[in-house]
C-alpha cells in the first residue's frame, strides 16, 4: 500500500493551477475564522497594503496587528 502510493503517477497540481475561490466562498470561509486567525490573515495580507492618512503613508509591513477584546487593533510598529 505504501509503495503503491509512492509509485503512483498521480501528482498534486501546483496551487497556481487549482481553481480560484469565488467571492461567496471566501466570505463564508472568513466568517468561520476566529479573531486570532483573522489577525494572522491580516498580517499576511498587510505585506501588499499601503495606508495613507493625512498625507502620511504607512506600509502594511510597518504595522502590528493584535486582538484586543472583540476587535483587531492595528498600530504602527516601533521596531
Amino acid at each position: 500500500m505504501f509503495l503503491k502510493s509512492i509509485m503512483s503517477d498521480k501528482k498534486d497540481l501546483p496551487q497556481a493551477y487549482k481553481p480560484v475561490l469565488e467571492a461567496p466562498e471566501v466570505i463564508e470561509l472568513f466568517s468561520r475564522l476566529t479573531l486570532h486567525q483573522q489577525t494572522a490573515l491580516l498580517r499576511l495580507m498587510s505585506r501588499n497594503l499601503e495606508v495613507e492618512i493625512n498625507g502620511e503613508t504607512l506600509m502594511g509591513y510597518e504595522m502590528n496587528f493584535e486582538v484586543v477584546g472583540a476587535m483587531i487593533k492595528a498600530t504602527e510598529s516601533l521596531d
